[in-house]
């Protein structure tokens, strides 16, 4: 009966040390008196993208010119390999976070489990539903949309019939310019059809092409990136339609496309700015400065000149 006792006592203890939020002290980052000591985890959500591939040469470029080491992973579009990406990085030692997320929901896991071990986290570009993230690092993708709207007013008149391309399901970036984008558009424009095609450019192609075949008479589409837009561009060309095209982000392909005439305009952001700001940041936070909850990168829209 004793020794049943003991059990039933052990067990009880081992049961609330596992619930317990606060972390055993080897698995805290230790702390970083000097910046060439500091590792900085960066999860990009696509490399496959021109603008994630800028928005990486910015954080190693700005990480470089302090001395700060960086570790790269590629979640490929995959949220389930992102959260696992994510933990290795904290296995791995790394000393601040840098996240731009697949799915804005489920990279929240990831930062939880970041934040219960005391690892700060930024998020750049699309930001994190849950967990305790230091700043997001992005443009104001609602403005965007925005002036992607007043764009397609100004050149179509007011109850124009468009279409737009939506990007990844869950990701902040599309909630955020879609919502810019009908702030104008329910008001002044008709949208008569939208569809995810994922901020890729070949599911661009494919959507584009069933969107013109089931409404034939709309006059332009908004794209929340520009891969999709270049790919909605393709399939316009092989249908012989003349349809507006509007991207966002301003990437290499893009600009060449509005200089050829092929698409209209692009709201163009700054991925190497914004992949330097957030690396700033993480640097003023592991000094223990306060930084402001949202940064912010200058957006613009570029057209044909």
């Amino acid at each position: 009966m004793k020794k049943l006792l003991v059990l039933i006592v052990s067990l009880t203890l081992m049961l609330l040390s596992a619930c317990s939020l606060e972390p055993p002290g080897w698995a805290k980052p230790a702390e970083k008196k000097n910046l060439k000591d500091v590792k900085i985890g960066l999860s990009v959500s696509t490399l496959n993208n021109p603008f994630f591939v800028d928005l990486k040469n910015g954080v190693i470029k700005e990480a470089k010119a302090l001395g700060m080491q960086v570790k790269v992973v590629d979640a490929q579009n995959d949220s389930a390999k992102q959260v696992s990406d994510v933990e290795d990085l904290i296995q791995q030692g790394s000393d601040i976070l840098l996240i731009n997320p697949t799915d804005s929901a489920a990279i929240s896991a990831a930062v939880q489990s970041a934040n219960n071990i005391g690892i700060p986290v930024i998020t750049l570009d699309r930001s994190a539903d849950k967990g305790k993230v230091k700043t997001l690092v992005a443009s104001d993708n609602i403005k965007g949309g925005e002036m992607a709207g007043k764009y397609l007013v100004e050149k179509l008149g007011e109850n124009a019939k468009v279409a737009e391309l939506e990007g990844v399901p869950g990701a902040s970036a599309t909630r955020e310019r879609g919502k810019g984008f009908h702030n104008i558009a329910d008001k002044n424009l008709k949208v008569t059809a939208k569809q995810s095609a994922d901020f890729d450019r070949t599911k661009g192609l494919n959507v584009m092409e069933n969107l013109i075949q089931a409404h034939p008479d709309i006059k332009a589409v908004f794209a929340h990136n520009d891969e999709m837009a270049l790919g909605a561009i393709e399939a316009i060309n092989s249908s012989g339609k003349n349809i507006m095209v509007i991207g966002f982000d301003g990437n290499e392909d893009a600009l060449n496309s509005i200089k050829a005439g092929k698409m209209e305009a692009t709201v163009a952001q700054q991925p190497v700015l914004i992949g330097q700001l957030a690396v700033k940041a993480g640097r003023d936070v592991l000094k223990g400065k306060k930084v402001e909850k949202m940064i912010p990168a200058p957006l613009k829209l570029v057209t044909k000149k």
